[in-house]
């Protein structure tokens, strides 16, 4: 069979240009890997692509359609291309991870390095680990290696019952920092049970009588000389998202924050290779961090996924089973 089933849409818009189509089947080229693909999540990159809301910032033209979507993906290795007789993934081995600088992973098959890929931990399920490659990666580089979060430090998380952020609150509180967690009224108690020993609603709290803290993740992208502020002396913030709505006074502010001023923004882009990818599965094999799926859509309802996650008051992840 030279093709397959995925998530595609022939224009930008809101969730329902998105539909289920036929695409051509990849070919493993040297050295790749054919996975065949059982499950991958919804990001918040995505909305935005699909929307077409970052031609602002990366120059993207109309053309090109169909377009795909997905980033991150779990399945088992279909396939080997050419030149893989050196150690490293075999057909049948479960592995999860994120395709680099493109979209595509919500389809039948993905062709990708082996230095992008690692094992999914033992036990877990394929549309469960799915959550977690794209989300868990970017708050292991936020908090760890980005910030360099110490156990006995304050941590404020900001949009704690997204995916980004749930995570964090997990990460926060097995490496020993007091998790402060900011996210919406019917969220509350989710950010808790993950973890987090302080909880607010970011709609009633005045968040600049928060402070101090010694790390701040701001997963949401706006005001972000706000929550700079609430940096004790030494204080690291990190930010994974800006605001699409103002793209250049959003990324001008952090790049500003690294040459005025004490608490330097740091920004970052996801990213993740075979090395990431396996201390993700590390942090979960030790029982400190696991996935959280709050609702699991057929590829066939794509649109509804999107929809889903545009509404808010996600729980974790929307993950899309495509087999």
């Amino acid at each position: 069979m030279n093709e397959m089933r995925a998530a595609l849409y022939d224009r930008y818009g809101p969730p329902e240009v998105l539909y289920e189509g036929t695409v051509p089947k990849p070919v493993p080229g040297p050295g790749e890997v054919l996975v065949r693909v059982h499950a991958a999540s919804v990001n918040g990159g995505e909305l935005y692509g699909r929307a077409g809301r970052l031609r602002p910032v990366t120059g993207l033209a109309s053309r090109g359609f169909p377009k795909r979507v997905g980033i991150d993906f779990a399945g088992e290795v279909a396939a080997l291309g050419p030149g893989r007789n050196r150690p490293g993934p075999k057909v049948g081995d479960r592995v999860w991870g994120l395709l680099p600088r493109t979209f595509g992973s919500a389809a039948e098959y993905v062709t990708v390095r082996p230095r992008h890929i690692a094992p999914v931990p033992a036990g877990l399920d394929l549309a469960e680990a799915a959550a977690l490659p794209a989300v868990g990666t970017t708050a292991i580089t936020a908090l760890r290696d980005k910030a360099g979060l110490r156990p006995g430090e304050r941590l404020l998380v900001r949009g704690a019952a997204g995916g980004v952020g749930s995570v964090a609150v997990q990460l926060g509180h097995a490496l020993g920092a007091h998790v402060t967690a900011l996210a919406g009224a019917r969220t509350l108690d989710f950010a808790g049970d993950l973890g987090a020993d302080e909880v607010h609603d970011y709609a009633t709290t005045d968040a600049a009588a928060l402070g101090p803290f010694d790390v701040v993740l701001d997963t949401v992208g706006t005001s972000h000389a706000t929550y700079r502020r609430l940096l004790a002396p030494g204080g690291r913030m990190v930010a994974i998202a800006f605001d699409v709505g103002r793209p250049a006074a959003s990324l001008g502010y952090v790049a500003a924050s690294a040459v005025f001023g004490r608490g330097r923004v740091r920004i970052f882009s996801g990213g993740v290779t075979h090395w990431l990818a396996a201390g993700l599965g590390r942090y979960v094999a030790e029982g400190m961090i696991r996935p959280v799926v709050d609702t699991v859509f057929p590829l066939a309802d794509i649109a509804k996924a999107h929809a889903a996650m545009e509404a808010g008051g996600v729980r974790g992840k929307i993950v899309v089973r495509v087999v």
